[in-house]
């Protein structure tokens, strides 16, 4: 009985943790609600609202941290406007006042280095970049099905599963590298 409640007692504290790790990261409500709305939706099989909820954060991340950096007044949001959103420039950017943003390579995503130094006629953008784009405008045909065959290619939100956990598991690196660029930083 005893060995029971313990395993239970344990689940439960391992659900708690995860739930709030991105509250426990002291981000800012304006940065760790994405996640935690992302994490949430991933729960409950909401893979394409957890894809882009998570990407939205990633963004929101770089966006918020990246003008507090750069700008003269750390608490005004509205400093944003200026900041381009999501691209191989923001990354460079952020790289260049040492944010971590290596820890946002995909994995077997060999050419992050050479694709984030790119530049038109040849750009090429990071995974992470060319996902955003591909979510933000409905692009989803690479997560097709097409295991029954060519007259048989189906999309259900359960495509972007894997999509999600890399997501999540970027995610977590992400704002952890972030916290501590954070603390040492702002």
């Amino acid at each position: 009985m005893q060995n029971e409640e313990t395993k239970i007692l344990n689940e439960w504290k391992n659900e708690h943790d995860e739930k709030i790790f991105f509250l426990t990261l002291d981000l800012g409500a304006e940065i760790h609600w994405f996640f935690t709305q992302a994490l949430e939706a991933m729960k409950q099989s909401l893979y394409l609202p957890a894809c882009s909820c998570f990407i939205n954060g990633i963004e929101a991340s770089i966006r918020i941290t990246y003008a507090k950096q750069t700008s003269s007044s750390t608490n005004d949001l509205n400093a944003l406007t200026s900041i381009p959103t999501l691209s191989n420039n923001l990354l460079k950017n952020a790289q260049m006042i040492n944010m971590p943003v290596n820890s946002l390579k995909f994995p077997n995503e060999n050419n992050f280095e050479a694709n984030l130094d790119s530049k038109k006629p040849d750009l090429k953008h990071v995974e992470i970049v060319r996902v955003r784009h591909n979510l933000a405008h409905g692009n989803i045909f690479e997560y097709i099905n097409s295991e029954l065959g060519d007259d048989n290619l189906l999309f259900t939100p359960e495509c972007c599963r894997e999509l999600a956990e890399i997501l999540y598991a970027i995610s977590k690196d992400w704002c952890m590298q972030l916290s501590e660029f954070k603390k040492d930083n702002i």
